[in-house]
């Protein structure tokens, strides 16, 4: 009884928990090429051994050897049978010794060979894997980049060096946008500054130098506050878009047209298009829409203008924003798309802001699953429109239904 706890004791269970199979998978691939191999020949040697006895079932006498002296006929073909007999059991065990012998070497050459045609097929997984191994954040320039014919091992290798490729973009993007961020948030920093070591450094300075100089430094602090709301809605729309309600563009889009002024001349033809997304993401699109086209415009003196349209294309809803301005390259409209980028003298941070209002909008039109479509006009100016999604379809009641009881439900 004691040997029979000591083996169920937890010691000894923890042990056999511990055994378990090869978990190299060239150990897995020579262990089934030798398990198919064994069995295909185990299944050949059953088969052999079944039809020699089946045959030999079937063997008759005709002609029998010279007969011992005084036996009859009957006697000299009985004791020949039996000798068959006895010489084909013989041989039927020989074959099956025999088969058995050459299965086992076969099956040891075929683990030999089986390791050996694993580890030719996995060569080039452990040449991608030292590969990756060698490639980090710092070296995302390295591709595996592996010869050969185009089979499943290569394509693998093409997808992982495509995706190599996303993340190195992507790296490089979120790098030029933390330096591009710090560079215009120290901007206004280092304005304040200036402003307060100048003031304080003037003996003689009076209450209205002191007061524009805190007017100076409350406009820059501004600036900074404007900068930081823009870095966290592009940030909130590049999260996804944590709720969802109906929205009509054309209401968003005339609560946001610009009020009559010294700017450039504002039209707007203004058609229902609803769909579905966050109010806040969807005004904050339409509002940088318009005022980067009236930004970077030309006054109305000089003939400047700006055109908003919200209509359905397609059951989707849209919104177009065309203004007149000066001439963009067309090779470089979608640099405007991206954060901190700005073309031209006269994009300047200091007047023309931050430089991210094009770039809020392609986020919060990607998180509502929209398209965002720019082009440049030869005249000057942009022709930018926004396409979202159709809207879900509304549930359709059921007829004959009766309406519920308001009493039931009190």
């Amino acid at each position: 009884m004691r040997g029979l706890r000591g083996i169920r004791g937890p010691q000894s269970m923890r042990g056999l928990r511990g055994i378990r199979g090869p978990q190299s998978i060239r150990w897995r691939l020579t262990l089934l090429y030798s398990g198919l191999f064994v069995v295909a020949g185990a299944v050949l040697l059953a088969l052999t051994y079944a039809l020699m006895f089946e045959s030999g079932e079937q063997v008759s006498v005709t002609r029998p050897d010279v007969p011992p002296v005084g036996a009859g006929a009957p006697a000299v073909q009985g004791y020949v049978r039996e000798q068959l007999v006895a010489q084909r059991s013989d041989q039927l065990h020989q074959l099956f010794v025999e088969s058995g012998v050459a299965l086992g070497i076969m099956a040891v050459a075929s683990l030999v060979l089986g390791w050996l045609v694993a580890g030719r097929v996995l060569a080039p997984l452990r040449t991608m894997t030292g590969a990756v191994r060698r490639i980090s954040a710092d070296a995302l320039h390295r591709r595996l980049a592996v010869a050969g014919p185009a089979d499943e091992l290569k394509d693998l290798a093409d997808t992982f060096d495509d995706l190599l490729a996303r993340l190195e973009g992507s790296f490089e993007a979120q790098r030029r946008f933390v330096a591009n961020a710090s560079h215009e948030l120290r901007t206004p920093l280092t304005l304040q500054q200036a402003v307060i070591d100048v003031a304080l450094a003037d003996p003689g300075a009076d209450a209205g130098a002191l007061r524009a100089a805190c007017l100076r430094v409350r406009a820059a602090g501004q600036e900074q506050e404007r900068l930081i709301e823009a870095l966290l809605t592009l940030a909130c729309s590049q999260r996804g878009v944590p709720e969802r309600e109906f929205i009509d563009l054309s209401v968003v889009a005339a609560e946001l047209l610009p009020d009559a002024g010294l700017g450039p001349r504002v039209s707007a033809e203004l058609l229902p298009a609803g769909l579905v997304g966050d109010p806040q993401l969807i005004g904050r699109l339409v509002s940088n829409l318009v005022e980067n086209a009236v930004r970077h415009n030309v006054s109305l003196g000089e003939g400047g203008w700006v055109s908003v349209w919200t209509g359905v294309v397609d059951g989707r809803a849209s919104l177009r924003v065309v203004n007149s301005g000066p001439v963009v390259p067309s090779g470089q409209v979608g640099v405007l798309f991206e954060p901190f980028r700005r073309l031209g003298a006269e994009r300047v941070r200091a007047t023309q802001g931050s430089g991210l209002g094009l770039s809020i909008v392609a986020a919060i039109a990607a998180a509502h699953g929209g398209v965002v479509e720019a082009r440049a006009r030869g005249e000057g100016g942009l022709w930018v429109e926004v396409v979202f999604p159709p809207p879900p379809p509304l549930p359709v009641p059921t007829l004959g239904a009766a309406p519920p009881d308001p009493r039931l439900s009190a």
